[in-house]
């Protein structure tokens, strides 16, 4: 497995893996145009954030998507991560771990502080994931004001 960033032509394989991820949570639908347009924001614009491909001969098997922002609290850089999935054929293999630590390592070198993430809260498995890896609850709730 190789593990790396994200160009231009991963973006309809990624758009898959969204869309897996998409109909895992409640909130949100896959949209395959919209997720082309947000994926290609991002890998256009390295200082906004990075997505980060898993590669298995070849193919896009996981991603992890950092955005970068500035906290008032910490008076410096944080990373947001916004979306993070692998394909379910390889769950439980390690991908996952593998891909959050290179995102991790990503935000570290980035100078980030911190870093944020939203995970369903009825996903329980994907919760037990990110708290072996050190992500802990918060106080804060999410709150949400669709704009169009």
């Amino acid at each position: 497995m190789v593990i790396d960033a994200a160009t231009a032509s991963d973006i309809p394989a990624l758009s898959e893996l969204l869309g897996i991820l998409f109909t895992q949570e409640s909130d949100f639908q896959p949209d395959v145009e919209a997720q082309h347009r947000g994926l290609a924001a991002i890998i256009d614009r390295p200082d906004l954030g990075q997505i980060l491909v898993a590669r298995e001969a070849g193919q896009a098997i996981g991603m992890v998507n950092l955005l970068f922002t500035i906290s008032t609290a910490l008076g410096d850089r944080v990373a947001w991560l916004e979306d993070m999935v692998v394909a379910p054929r390889v769950r439980a293999s390690g991908v996952g771990s593998q891909l959050l630590q290179r995102a991790i390592d990503l935000a570290r070198s980035r100078g980030c502080r911190r870093i944020t993430l939203l995970t369903d809260a009825t996903n329980q498995s994907a919760q037990r994931f990110y708290r072996r890896h050190g992500f802990q609850g918060s106080a804060m709730i999410p709150l949400r004001l669709m704009l169009d």
